[in-house]
């Protein structure tokens, strides 16, 4: 049985500002958070307030936004241009837990499509809950949800 619940959802998209990349998996650990900092620096210069980071992953090819949502204007200023996440059909899960083992929600998303016949669209995304100070103690806490679109009907 899986840890994960999974929850379908219909959800509207979020404001973001991104920084557009093309990746390789093994560049994540270091590109995810070398945007969100560019990110929030471009944020704070325009006295804007941002929310939680996001990385949106739009296809096999790993054609990538990192940034963070947007909860104010915003003017794109040089790499860093807005973005929302997809809107529709969402199947989710939470996971609680070190980065590096994020695979296994959306293995067990994509499992739950499966056995649930619904087909995915393509993008998923990740939103990073907002860093605690115990989590540097506990990484087991780390909270991000990721989201997966879903194919319309």
């Amino acid at each position: 049985m899986s840890p994960y619940q999974v929850h379908l959802q219909q959800l509207e998209s979020i404001p973001l500002a991104v920084i557009r990349r093309q990746a390789q998996k093994s560049e994540l650990p270091r590109l995810v958070p070398e945007c969100c900092g560019l990110v929030w620096n471009a944020l704070r210069a325009q006295e804007t307030k941002g929310g939680r980071h996001v990385a949106i992953y739009w296809d096999g090819v790993m054609n990538v936004e990192v940034g963070a949502e947007l909860q104010g204007p915003f003017a794109d200023r040089g790499e860093v241009v807005h973005s929302a996440t997809p809107a529709g059909l969402i199947a989710w899960a939470t996971h609680f837990g070190p980065y590096t083992q994020l695979g296994a929600a959306h293995d067990a998303v994509r499992q739950w499509c499966k056995a649930h016949d619904h087909e995915l669209a393509g993008p998923s995304w990740e939103i990073y809950g907002h860093w605690q100070d115990e989590w540097d103690r506990d990484p087991s806490k780390v909270r991000t949800d990721v989201f997966w679109l879903l194919a319309a009907s």
